[in-house]
């Protein structure tokens, strides 16, 4: 069986791989304005309908993958960023069992379940209930879907390495890390006892906030393959005719939509990875409902920082500092070229049509990684991978509004609320130190002979002798300087210029008898 499944999965999967090389040659040697976008579009929707019919695992690795910066061309993102976890539900009596072996009989335990599923997704399936007198919502893990990711995941494991021959060396170094992430990702959202601590977590997080409510847990009634909640309806967060008739204000629904998301990501431990308009619904008053925490992120403090940095050198336009920053994050490949890589990132930055940064919008910035990490091998660390996929499905939401909004200066305003952009500043400051650290250090091998220079240039002033050494040692001295300073932004240039400075003194000290 598992050899069939083999042959069936690289039969269907074999002619989007193919379509992909050629588009991912075209997105990385052409210009935007020269790319068929509407062909990366087709057969982008094509690559979405090949995972909806190889199932419940290619279903999520279509949801993964449309965060994949490193690995697929923007067209690509935007379109297999609309693949909803959707699927024909299993029968109740299939369903029954798996709740009564873990929590008990459910006339015992419930008022009532509804056996008619009011969801129905890749790994699970969600029912309405009533538990004295209040309304539930009881999510199921799908019968016998463990075995069907095993068994789906050794294909994919035997199906990676062939399909890989057929892509260029870049993309093979992205694609194998992200394998191994979504596995650990699918494995973590079968276990509903994670969704518990991470729902549990972003209540805590947010209970301030006047903007969202997060439903509430019951306990005694979840397990590692059932989850009991508390039932919270709205209105979809995309139905635009429902929400006009309530009389809600769209435009600050999308700011709140992005305040909420984004100071999870930037202030809390835990963020909601997987914001699509299925997982938001929306109250009478306005307030945002958050469903479905299975996938989610976490960024710890010294990560956020090191984002933010990479944010700030974004929009500031500056690419040693983007450089610096993307090597902070691991996002680097061992031994990359750090001169090339410079390069084609300041050229991605000149691509973005003269942009102002505060006139950037999600999109302007996802497309400049994107182009960037498309050229070289990047790596997209998995929470910064599950960052982005949050990032993209927002920018849909707002597309589908259509109102007047612009992210980075809301983005802005996150950051200076939190006081978040000056400690950003700060850790630049420390890590440009520690580099000046590094080149004093490297230059300090050159001090024996530097000092017995310099003694030499005491002796001749002291006798008079011709001021081409002096002369030669104040302008060595001045280029070592500058050298040190440079090497913070341009470490090859730096180097060189220290190497220059020696011998700057060294010539002075042969031509001192001439």
């Amino acid at each position: 069986m598992s050899a069939l499944r083999t042959i069936q999965v690289l039969v269907k999967l074999l002619p989007s791989i193919l379509a992909l090389r050629k588009d991912r040659k075209q997105w990385i040697n052409q210009e935007k304005n020269q790319i068929d976008s509407e062909q990366f579009r087709k057969n982008a929707r094509k690559v979405l309908a090949t995972f909806i019919s190889l199932g419940p695992v290619y279903i999520k690795l279509g949801q993964w993958l449309s965060s994949r910066a490193d690995i697929l061309p923007q067209p690509y993102l935007e379109e297999l960023s609309k693949l909803q976890d959707s699927v024909p539900s299993a029968p109740f009596d299939q369903v029954k069992p798996i709740i009564e072996n873990e929590i008990g009989a459910i006339g015992d335990k419930f008022d009532q379940i509804d056996p008619n599923s009011i969801s129905g997704a890749s790994l699970g399936q969600v029912y309405r209930g009533t538990v004295s007198g209040q309304q539930i919502v009881v999510k199921v893990k799908r019968p016998g879907i463990e075995k069907i990711v095993a068994e789906d995941l050794k294909v994919l494991k035997k199906v990676l390495p062939f399909a890989l021959r057929f892509v260029d060396p870049n993309l093979r170094y992205s694609a194998k890390a992200m394998l191994s992430q979504f596995i650990e990702t699918i494995y973590e959202e079968m276990d509903y006892t994670n969704e518990s601590k991470n729902l549990k977590t972003i209540k805590k997080d947010m209970e301030n906030s006047t903007k969202v409510v997060v439903p509430t847990v019951y306990d005694e009634l979840s397990s590692k393959n059932v989850l009991t909640m508390e039932y919270l309806p709205g209105i979809k967060v995309t139905n635009v005719k429902e929400l006009d008739e309530k009389g809600i204000d769209r435009e600050q629904l999308v700011i709140d939509v992005h305040k909420v998301f984004f100071t999870m990501l930037l202030k809390h431990s835990v963020f909601h990875a997987d914001p699509h308009p299925g997982n938001i619904s929306v109250t009478d008053e306005g307030k945002l409902i958050l469903y479905d925490y299975g996938m989610v992120g976490r960024i710890n403090n010294e990560t956020r920082f090191k984002l933010i940095r990479l944010y700030l050198a974004l929009v500031e336009r500056n690419p040693p500092r983007v450089v610096n920053a993307m090597h902070d994050l691991s996002m680097l490949t061992p031994g990359y070229n750090r001169e090339v890589i410079e390069k084609g990132i300041e050229l991605s930055i000149r691509a973005m049509h003269g942009n102002k940064p505060d006139e950037m919008e999600v999109q302007s910035l996802m497309e400049l990684a994107n182009q960037t990490m498309s050229k070289f091998p990047f790596v997209l660390p998995k929470n910064l991978a599950l960052y982005m996929r949050m990032a993209s499905i927002i920018e849909g939401i707002y597309k589908t509004h259509n109102v007047d909004f612009k992210f980075v200066k809301v983005l802005r305003n996150i950051l200076q609320e939190e006081n978040l952009i000056p400690r950003a500043y700060v850790e630049e400051l420390k890590i440009s130190f520690d580099n000046f650290s590094k080149s004093i250090d490297s230059a300090l091998k050159m001090g024996p002979e530097m000092k017995k220079l310099m003694d030499e240039v005491q002796v001749y002033m002291k006798k008079g002798k011709p001021m081409v050494l002096v002369s030669g040692s104040i302008f060595a001295s001045a280029t070592f300087i500058g050298s040190v300073f440079l090497y913070q932004s341009n470490e090859i240039l730096g180097f060189i210029g220290m190497i220059s400075s020696g011998l700057i003194m060294a010539a002075s000290g042969f031509f001192r008898k001439y």
